[in-house]
């Protein structure tokens, strides 16, 4: 069972890749985004919710001294489908990799408060950080299809 576990907290190998492992690891979260998005509203977010306390614990079980180990990325994948929970539009698969994208170069680019809950401790730091990231995806993904359906609204006014 503890295979199981220890494959489950590094995408069943994906986070030992040498080459960016949080990416990599991050991509089991397009699947389970796209599984959850076919689920009503609430559903989404009640399994989303699920996923993310399933990540505190797999993280918290798998920490290196209270560090974030690189080859953990459960955090990386459990909590991407909070990036699009709730939203229609992601979909369409070119909309849901775009948020997939959107993600990991917020993830890296980790916008304030994110970097600060890193410093929470155990598993829930490791994992805060991330619902942070997805929580700004998921802003990002409105605010860009709430733009789009107002330019496209006016657009047909116009003619």
């Amino acid at each position: 069972m503890s295979d199981f576990i220890t494959g489950l907290a590094t995408g069943f190998g994906l986070g030992q890749l040498p080459l960016f492992p949080g990416t990599f690891g991050a991509l089991p979260g397009i699947v389970l985004a796209w599984l959850i998005l076919r689920q009503s509203r609430r559903v989404q977010l009640f399994m989303s919710a699920g996923l993310i306390i399933l990540a505190v614990s797999l993280c918290a079980s798998h920490t290196m001294g209270g560090k974030d180990d690189s080859r953990i990325v459960a955090d990386e994948f459990l909590t991407f489908p909070a990036a699009v929970a709730g939203q229609a539009i992601a979909r369409h698969p070119p909309m849901l990799i775009g948020a997939f994208f959107t993600s990991r170069v917020l993830d890296g680019l980790k916008p304030p408060p994110t970097a600060q809950m890193e410093s929470v401790a155990g598993g829930l730091g490791i994992v805060l950080d991330d619902v942070a990231t997805n929580l700004y995806t998921w802003l990002l993904l409105t605010a860009t299809y709430a733009i789009y359906r107002r330019l496209r609204v006016k657009g047909s006014r116009r003619k």
